[in-house]
């Protein structure tokens, strides 16, 4: 087993509620239970020694490898071929569809001999609590359970299974046709133990979760150029949202770095308002009006918590549930991926103030208008009085889009989303008829237009630059022309346009902006931010320049990994670096797809 896999070599399983990855070898190394933001069960991703993982791969050396999702689903097969046979492992987890919270949690890992005759290893070393908590083992032939304080794992196989310490590990030969199976169950420390299972209840199982994921992709709406993509971020998103509230995290993981060796390693498990908001519209663009749906109703919840308490209306980033507390802290006795310390869990960057939200939390509403989905009178009110109290707060220095750790600046960026919020609130109370203190906003609005276009604009660079006090560059802005702040063809932002393919553009990719230029208060560097590279091809399409962004647009697609995933960077080498796989990445995917197609199409983008 490899000490560290790269990055890209991983695909993703879930159950609507939590998630796990599966390397190209056969590895879960990464995974946390009851909630995708719990503590790690294994996390060997982060930590090879004392993180844990359970492998399930063939008794042999010369072992050719292939992964791939079993079409339109969650359904990760991974494929190994020796000399003596060839054999297959399939991971998923059964989709929880009752809505509600639940701490027990099921991942189904089959395995089978298609030729040959192939000899499966299974080597099971849960380390609960990101591999602090010690647990107890009790086996019993073909079960076994690992208790740790208030959590337990239930492994039941088809093949019997020994004791290595506190681990469990085990073999069993296939002749071709022949199947097993493991199940691992995690629920309470005091949750019933499981029935004992068998190979018929398992490949029962598989189609039901075969079912289910087909099932859902068929309804996707998309009928454009790129359908296998576009379909897998969609799947890719809908593992990444909790159910339960319908709220959509970041990414898979946490403390996958930047930079590898480098300390940009940050907890993203969570919900970012302004990902999640974005996120609303790609979903309506493939015609998922019900995930939609259930963010915008979260979002409403968020700004009804706070209307009446002092200070910020919303918080940058929740947990799943909306609990705002994300305290950060450092697990010191884990080195991190390939030495990549600190490994961060939580994430301090929840008290930044960053006023672009409030922007991207009235887009979302605004968007949601399409499907009927109103906030209603009660939230139609909590939106009002956020936007009164932001006409009075929206001039204020802020960290800005990037949670940047080197002091607040006036950010070009939150002001023209702050832009945004007045801009769709007005829409929002016209088109409904809500009561609304219109003058205030419209005056506030074009108040903040102008100052964006006299202290946003570098006469240096002849663009919109990162903050008023310099002349860096920040690809953030991309999203200018898609907000409507400026038309797509408008001078401006052409010029903008051109100013960012001279000193942010790679050969397609795009950075963030230049730390060394705007330093972040954060040591290192990093690489090309996918979401970004997206945005630069949804840019592209609507200003016309049609041949530059689809051919910018098939070069990203080849930076996706082996089944169709992208982290949150491409680095130097186009190895995919940090968190993975990230939501961001994928959301703008779908819309870069969208409005490319109906640019090519010859309908009108707006």
């Amino acid at each position: 087993m490899d000490r560290y896999p790269p990055i890209a070599e991983h695909g993703l399983v879930g159950d609507l509620q939590t998630v796990a990855l599966v390397s190209s070898k056969g590895v879960m190394d990464w995974f946390a239970a009851p909630r995708v933001d719990s503590p790690s069960i294994f996390a060997a991703l982060l930590d090879h020694d004392k993180g844990g993982h359970f492998h399930i791969g063939p008794d042999a050396t010369d072992v050719t490898y292939r992964q791939l999702y079993y079409p339109d689903t969650a359904v990760l097969v991974t494929r190994f071929m020796s000399p003596d046979g060839v054999g297959e492992l399939i991971d998923w987890m059964p989709p929880n569809t009752s809505g509600s919270p639940t701490d027990r949690h099921t991942v189904i890992r089959g395995i089978r001999a298609v030729r040959g005759t192939v000899t499966f290893n299974l080597d099971c070393r849960p380390r609960f609590d990101y591999g602090r908590a010690k647990h107890e083992l009790r086996l019993d032939d073909r079960y076994a359970a690992f208790h740790a304080p208030g959590i337990a794992c239930h492994l039941r196989t088809t093949f019997p299974v020994a004791r290595a310490g506190d681990d469990v590990t085990g073999t069993v030969t296939l002749n071709a046709g022949q199947t097993a199976g493991a199940v691992l169950t995690v629920c309470a420390a005091d949750g019933a133990a499981p029935p004992p299972t068998n190979e018929e209840e398992i490949t029962e199982a598989l189609w039901d979760a075969v079912n289910f994921w087909q099932d859902w992709v068929r309804t996707a709406n998309y009928r454009g150029r790129w359908p296998d993509m576009v379909r897998r971020s969609a799947i890719t998103l809908k593992l990444l949202t909790y159910a339960p509230t319908g709220a959509p995290i970041a990414a898979a993981t946490m403390g996958l770095p930047e930079q590898v060796g480098g300390e940009r390693n940050w907890d993203y498990r969570f919900t970012w308002v302004r990902d999640a908001s974005l996120s609303v519209r790609a979903l309506l663009d493939l015609g998922f009006a019900e995930e939609a749906s259930a963010y915008t109703r979260w979002l409403g919840d968020r700004i009804h918590d706070r209307l009446e308490m002092p200070g910020e209306r919303l918080q940058i980033m929740y947990r799943v549930d909306g609990d705002p507390q994300l305290t950060e802290e450092i697990l010191e006795h884990f080195e991190g991926y390939r030495g990549s310390y600190p490994v961060r869990a939580g994430n301090a960057a929840m008290d930044q103030l960053q006023l672009d939200i409030y922007g991207e939390a009235l887009y979302a509403m605004a968007e949601g208008r399409e499907i009927g989905v109103q906030a209603g009178y009660r939230g139609w009110k909590a939106a009002a009085k956020t936007l009164d109290w932001l006409a009075d707060n929206w001039d204020r220095p802020d960290e800005g889009i990037w949670e940047t750790r080197g002091g607040r600046k006036d950010f070009t960026f939150s002001r023209v989303m702050t832009w945004v919020a007045f801009d769709r609130g007005l829409r929002l109370a016209e088109e409904f008829s809500r009561p609304a203190d219109i003058v205030r906003w419209r005056d506030t609005r074009d108040a903040i237009l102008g100052q964006i276009m006299t202290k946003g604009w570098s006469e240096k660079e002849q663009a919109l630059v990162q903050h008023y006090d310099g002349d860096v560059l920040d690809a953030s802005l991309l999203l200018i022309p898609r907000v409507g702040l400026l038309g797509p063809k408008d001078p401006a932002w052409l010029s903008t346009l051109d100013a960012m393919d001279r000193k942010l553009v790679s050969d397609s990719l795009v950075y963030r902006y230049d730390p060394a230029a705007s330093p972040d208060g954060l040591r290192g560097s990093e690489g090309t931010f996918s979401l970004c590279t997206f945005l630069y091809v949804d840019a592209l399409a609507r200003a016309g320049r049609l041949r530059q962004a689809r051919y910018a647009f098939e070069k990203m697609l080849t930076y996706a990994n082996h089944v169709g995933l992208f982290a949150e960077e491409i680095g130097p080498s186009g190895e995919q670096l940090g968190n993975f796989p990230q939501a961001f990445t994928h959301l703008s995917l779908i819309m870069a797809a969208s409005t490319l197609d109906d640019a090519l199409d010859g309908k009108q983008t707006l």
